[in-house]
Parts: structure tokens; sequence; C-alpha cells
């Protein structure tokens, strides 16, 4: 049987909360990364900040919210951060969020392979009928990205999005149980 937290190319592990604190301290300082990210007003975070949010987050929500971080599987380097937000336990339906805060892993099928792991585990772990994601129409690599682990376009909120002086709008993706189920067959 497959370890259903290890990709290709990643693994998912429990969140530290000290550890993810202090790495995200550093991805904040990134603006292209805050920019990818975040909707809201980029701003500098401390690894306090970020670890008493963070320990805050992990505590509250365990029944609904499953959070990981991620790491290389060659040699346990922490990457990022996925979490997976169950909004609708009787619909069977979460939204997931991603974000790799180490830039020189963009690009290079980290993304897409964390989600495929993310993926088995919403369908086969937690029993999900459907996942959900947002994300910005200036970040073209995570869509792509998206597109390769099966997600499909669901809509588009025009102009919903405020930044560099512009609208931008915000897309919105999903794959149902069904169409990764479909998927795993195929592979």
């Amino acid at each position: 049987m497959r370890d259903i937290y290890k990709g290709n190319l990643v693994r998912l592990s429990a969140m530290d909360a000290e550890e993810a604190g202090k790495a995200f301290a550093r991805w904040s300082r990134d603006s292209e990364f805050r920019r990818l990210l975040d909707s809201g007003i980029s701003s500098l975070t401390s690894s306090k900040a970020a670890q008493t949010w963070l320990e805050k987050e992990l505590e509250e929500d365990s029944i609904r919210q499953y959070w990981f971080s991620i790491r290389k599987l060659d040699d346990n380097q922490l990457l990022g951060d996925i979490d997976l937000n169950v909004y609708n336990w009787s619909a069977r339906d979460a939204f997931v969020g991603l974000g790799i805060g180490e830039r020189e892993f963009w690009g290079r099928g980290y993304g897409t392979d964390v989600m495929r792991v993310l993926l088995r585990y919403a369908f086969t772990e937690v029993n999900l009928h459907r996942v959900t994601l947002t994300v910005f129409e200036y970040n073209p690599r995570a869509i792509r990205s998206y597109e390769k682990a099966g997600f499909r376009h669901e809509g588009r909120m025009r102009g919903a999005l405020n930044k560099e002086g512009r609208r931008w709008d915000i897309l919105v993706m999903g794959i149902l149980r069904e169409e990764w189920m479909q998927q795993q067959e195929g592979e």
C-alpha cells in the first residue's frame, strides 16, 4: 500500500509552529511570494508573531482543518505549507491553500506533486466529495500546476483583487472525487 503522505518529490509532515514560524517570517520578506499567496496588503512578519499565529490556528480548528508542512522527500527540507479546510462536512466540501516559500523550487513540479498528495489524502482518508481553491489570474505557473493535478476552472470573480494599482480576477478551480478517481485509473 502506498504511503498517503508521500509523493514523488515531497512528503507531508505535521506542522511544527516554531520551525514554520521562522520560515514564514523569512518568506514574508519575499514580496513576490506574498504577491502570489496573499490578497491582503503585504507586510513583514516576525518569527514570534508567525509562531503565535500558527499555534493558535493549529489548536483552534483541528476537527475541520488539516494543515501540513511540505518537505522535500530526499533531504527533508521545509518548502512550504498546504492546508485542507473542510468548510461543509455534510456536503464533504473543502478548500485547499498551498504556499511554497522556497523560490528555487518554483516551477519544478513540487507544487503539482504536493497537490496530488493532498488530493489523495482528501479523497481517500478524509473521504471528501469536492476540493476547491482560488488562484490569482496573474499566477499562470500555479494555474498550470493545478490543472496538471486535475483541477478544472469553475468560475471567475471579476475584479475581486486590488494589487499593484489595478484590479485582477480571482479564479475558482475545483476537482470532484469522481474526477480524481478517473485520473488515478488513467495513471
